[in-house]
């Protein structure tokens, strides 16, 4: 079966729309991390300054987040990726090294979206109709 998959995503939070033959599925996948973590930690003098450390978090849990979005959008054939900031591009390359690249279609620049406005973008974009889908 055929599925295609576009997606808003920030730092904070992904919003992803399944579509296939069955029908469309949305999905949003919050990383827990707020605007800029404060991870708190020794004085790092192991492992470098305490805010090498905290940037080591900060990137793991990032880590974390993505494989989760990655997890859902795995088996599409096509993937559409937007969203403000460099999140966007994060998981782009994330999706590459995960041999994923090749249904990645060009990433798109925009703002903060409702989940209505991101499924509308998705269809459009994908051309389907929305007759009656949830």
């Amino acid at each position: 079966m055929s599925q295609k998959a576009g997606l808003w995503i920030d730092h904070r939070k992904a919003v992803i729309m399944l579509v296939s033959e069955d029908g469309e599925e949305l999905k949003t996948i919050d990383s827990s991390m707020e605007k800029r973590v404060r991870f708190s930690g020794g004085d790092g003098s192991e492992d470098g300054s305490s805010e090498d450390v905290r940037d080591r978090k900060f990137g793991n849990h990032l880590n974390n987040y993505y494989d989760e979005v990655i997890a859902v959008v795995r088996n599409a054939s096509a993937i559409l990726i937007f969203g403000p900031g460099e999140a966007k591009m994060e998981l782009d390359k994330r999706l590459e090294h995960a041999g994923l690249k090749k249904h990645v279609l060009p990433l798109e620049t925009v703002d903060k979206m409702t989940e209505q406005q991101i499924s509308s973008k998705v269809r459009e974009h994908f051309s389907i109709k929305n007759a009656g889908r949830v």
